[in-house]
């Protein structure tokens, strides 16, 4: 299968590109392999990348002074990653992301995406169009972190991700829900029973 061929997929419907423009796109992204638990991004590291999901699954997380990892949120096979606050910033970056399973992501720095912004206004398009569905991500997130329950929130990630149980560990799943592990076991003994 064509490497490139699920971000087509993805992209298509937001911008029309022509097979030239797409040909341009495609040539600025390097396949990178990152094995399991190896990292995308490691907190203190100014992000001057972004990455498209092409297989795998990607949690981002916060590392505590006692070694606890506090997930915050999970990207999966066709989504894209970054952390927009560093890469816009040219900051360090104040979470970790690494892979939860092997992946290959499809990598574009900084420098080429700006270049290809000039050069095709219809990436620009595309680039705006992926930072608001990003933000609505994030504020979802964040409403549903205030005003749900532990099991509606449960309920909408078993909606939003069906298959997360069987590729990312429990632990993360609990710690993105803002519950223990116990919680969720429970939860899921409840709803199965």
């Amino acid at each position: 299968m064509d490497t490139f061929q699920k971000l087509k997929k993805q992209i298509e419907p937001i911008v029309s590109l022509t097979d030239e423009e797409l040909a341009i796109f495609t040539g600025a992204l390097v396949p990178k392999k990152i094995s399991k638990n190896e990292f995308f991004l490691r907190e203190g590291q100014i992000c001057d990348f972004v990455g498209f999901v092409n297989s795998g699954v990607i949690i981002y997380f916060k590392s505590k002074e006692n070694g606890d990892e506090i997930t915050t949120d999970f990207a999966f096979e066709g989504e894209w990653i970054s952390n927009t606050q560093s890469r816009l910033t040219k900051s360090p970056s104040t979470f970790s992301i690494k892979a939860s399973e092997d992946s290959e992501i499809l990598l574009i720095s900084q420098n080429d995406l700006d270049t290809l912004y000039l050069q095709i206004p219809k990436i620009e398009r595309l680039g705006r169009i992926l930072m608001e569905v990003a933000y609505l991500k994030i504020a979802a997130q964040s409403m549903e972190l205030q005003v749900l329950s532990a099991r509606e929130r449960y309920e909408n990630m078993l909606k939003k991700y069906p298959k997360v149980f069987q590729k990312v560990q429990l632990y993360h799943i609990a710690n993105y829900l803002g519950i223990a592990p116990k919680s969720l076991s429970r939860i899921r003994k409840e709803m199965m029973g």
